[in-house]
């Protein structure tokens, strides 16, 4: 249908367009600048700010902060089919804040994210990481369910909180001097590092308000990291295939 710009089946002649039921359902936005912006954002392994993108594909910055979000969304819901197993590390931080305050668990304007992460020996294999309002036994028990196996082995700090995981799991908790926990939890503290470096080198920091859409960006980038050259490819796959992701 030249003039609506849709197709319409010949036998029931039920119309639609060929955008529907994708990740570009409903967009104004042409395909040409959604699959410029797929690249930028999958080719570049620190990732792309709104700003950026919006000078590269020539839109608003508002335009392509909403092509960002709804990419590192559709990111995040491919990641929550997998569930991590083996050994795994679990481990809290806190993201964020664009005051200075006191460290610790305590600080002000910042947001707790729980990591966990698959210790493959001398590797590190598949990730998860969750913003959350408050690390508490709701919240672990939550975030378990949704990222891991039954019964793996889980190896924590002993933070109080994280006690929850026995139901579920073979958990091994060990209060660990500062300079012996690299050797207990090595992997889940590289994660945390690196995220860390990778909010403050491409977007200078994030408030809570957005942070998972970064987290689920992380770990999609971590997870395939041995195949960075065929991101650009598998996110445009993804937004094929994903359901409709509606504006806010």
């Amino acid at each position: 249908m030249t003039t609506r710009n849709t197709y319409e089946c010949s036998q029931c002649h039920k119309q639609t367009s060929i955008t529907a039921d994708t990740l570009f359902h409903g967009s104004r936005i042409p395909l040409t600048k959604w699959f410029w912006a797929i690249y930028f954002l999958g080719s570049d392994k620190g990732s792309i700010s709104a700003l950026r993108l919006s000078k590269l594909i020539e839109v608003n910055w508002r335009t392509a902060r909403l092509i960002l979000s709804k990419l590192r969304t559709a990111m995040g819901h491919r990641d929550s089919l997998y569930r991590l197993s083996g050994v795994i590390e679990i481990d809290d931080a806190l993201v964020g804040g664009r005051r200075k305050g006191k460290r610790g668990r305590g600080a002000e304007g910042k947001t707790p994210v729980i990591v966990a992460v698959e210790s493959k020996g001398k590797r590190a294999g598949f990730i998860a990481m969750q913003a959350v309002d408050s690390v508490c036994h709701d919240t672990v028990n939550k975030f378990v369910a949704k990222h891991l196996n039954e019964q793996q082995e889980v190896h924590t700090d002993a933070l109080p909180a994280l006690n929850i995981i026995d139901n579920t799991q073979q958990h091994e908790a060990k209060v660990t001097p500062s300079e012996l926990v690299d050797e207990w939890l090595p992997w889940v503290h590289i994660a945390i590092g690196n995220l860390k470096t990778f909010l403050l080198g491409t977007f200078h920091g994030v408030s809570g308000q957005y942070l998972q859409e970064y987290l689920d960006e992380f770990c999609y980038r971590f997870n395939r990291r041995k195949m960075e050259r065929e991101i650009p490819n598998r996110l445009l796959n993804l937004a094929i295939i994903h359901a409709p992701i509606h504006s806010y």
